[in-house]
């Protein structure tokens, strides 16, 4: 399995990018944070700072399994102007194996301006939708269609990640990760009742 990489921009979502990052290693998919800015310390939207495993100029991404982007403003709008990703994002969604997930703005501020989801199912952050340009707007919470994992919010964050790792590994991958977070509750009810 060739190693997946998430994007951390000035203002990105802590909770989306944390989760997803924490899931896949849960899963034993190999994935490494990418500073896209000049330093490894990078900071989120509500403050909390984080340290990249690699900033963007220095990393050879040969054929990355994943490329995944937060969301979070002004996190999304700084993914997009950063022009060496943009050019990542279009060879990833050209190539025959390469997958890409975004939350939250990212969809659509992203992906959406990029043309990326062009003929696509995608879901974003509510009132972004208008920038999903050729897209078909869908209110799922987390959408796949093809090679794209798109959700609309923090909120998303965990079934997002989860998502993530049943297109890569499968269903029972997904499903052992989620029992061992304590998503299911032990009784099997259902998530309806789960807040119960």
């Amino acid at each position: 399995m060739n190693e997946s990489f998430l994007f951390l921009a000035q203002g990105f979502e802590e909770v989306e990018a944390l989760t997803a990052v924490d899931v896949l290693r849960r899963a034993g998919i190999p994935v490494k944070t990418v500073s896209i800015t000049s330093a490894l310390q990078v900071e989120g939207a509500h403050g909390v700072v984080v340290n990249a495993d690699l900033l963007y100029d220095n990393t050879l991404f040969g054929s990355p399994e994943w490329l995944i982007l937060p969301g979070g403003m002004p996190g999304a709008t700084n993914l997009y102007e950063f022009a060496p990703l943009r050019g990542l994002l279009k060879r990833q969604s050209e190539s025959a194996a390469g997958k890409i997930a975004a939350i939250c703005a990212a969809p659509a501020v992203v992906l959406g301006q990029l043309g990326l989801l062009d003929g696509k199912k995608a879901t974003c952050y509510p009132g972004f939708e208008e920038m999903l340009h050729g897209a078909k707007a869908d209110a799922a919470p987390v959408v796949v269609d093809g090679k794209f994992v798109t959700a609309n919010g923090p909120s998303t964050a965990l079934q997002w990640a989860l998502t993530i790792v049943k297109e890569t590994k499968g269903t029972d991958v997904a499903v052992q990760v989620a029992n061992g977070m304590l998503l299911y509750p032990k009784s099997n009810a259902g998530l309806g009742n789960f807040f119960g």
